[in-house]
C-alpha cells in the first residue's frame, strides 16, 4: 500500500489540503498564544503577551521576535518601526501570518504523502519549533543563539509548538471532512 494520499479530483484535492493546513495554522497559532498566555499565569518567566507568540520573555532579547518581525517589514515598506502602542497587534499579525503559512505548506504535504499527518501534528510542531525558533530566529537575528536561552525557555516554546502542531493537524482534518463531497445514495 503506498503512503501517497490519493488524488480525488487532482486540483481540488490539492487545494482542499492547502485551505485546510492553512485554518489548521491559524488555530494553532491561536492555540499557541493562548497557551504561553496560560503559562504565563503559572509564572511570568515562561508565559507570553499578546502578539508575542511567547518570545517577550526570553532574556537578553529585549522584544518578542514578532514584534522584530513586524518592525523590519515596517522599516521595509514605510521607513519607520511599528509604534510601540501598535506592536502587540503588528505582532500577533506577524504569528498568525507564520502560523498560517506553515500551516498551508504542511496541508500540501499531506496531500501528497499522508505519513506527513503521522503523530497526530506533534512531529510537526517539533519540526517548527527546531526550524524557526532554534535555528531560524537566531540566523535571521531576531533571537540569541541558542545557547543564551535557559533549558525551561527550551521547554515552554517547545511545548508551545507541540500544541500548535497538535492543534494544525485536528483543525486539519476537520476542514477536510467539511469539504469533503457528500455522497447520495
Amino acid at each position: 500500500m503506498s503512503n501517497t494520499a490519493p488524488h480525488h479530483g487532482g486540483h481540488f484535492h490539492a487545494r482542499a489540503h492547502v485551505i485546510a493546513g492553512l485554518l489548521g495554522g491559524l488555530a494553532g497559532a491561536f492555540a499557541m498564544e493562548h497557551f504561553q498566555r496560560t503559562l504565563g499565569r503559572i509564572s511570568p518567566d515562561i508565559g507570553g503577551a499578546p502578539g508575542g507568540g511567547g518570545q517577550q520573555y526570553r532574556k537578553p532579547q529585549s522584544e518578542p521576535s514578532t514584534y522584530q518581525a513586524a518592525d523590519a517589514v515596517a522599516c521595509a515598506t514605510t521607513g519607520r518601526p511599528v509604534p510601540t502602542p501598535h506592536k502587540p497587534a503588528a505582532g500577533s499579525l506577524v504569528h498568525y501570518a507564520f502560523g498560517g503559512t506553515l500551516g498551508a505548506i504542511y496541508g500540501a504535504a499531506t496531500a501528497h504523502n499522508r505519513d506527513v499527518a503521522a503523530g497526530g501534528g506533534l512531529p510537526f510542531g517539533a519540526a517548527v519549533w527546531i526550524a524557526a525558533d532554534e535555528i531560524g530566529m537566531p540566523i535571521v537575528g531576531l533571537a540569541k543563539p541558542p545557547t543564551s536561552y535557559p533549558l525551561k525557555d527550551h521547554a515552554s516554546t517547545l511545548a508551545s509548538h507541540l500544541v500548535f502542531g497538535a492543534t494544525t493537524e485536528v483543525v486539519r482534518r476537520l476542514a477536510l471532512a467539511a469539504f469533503a463531497p457528500r455522497r447520495t445514495r
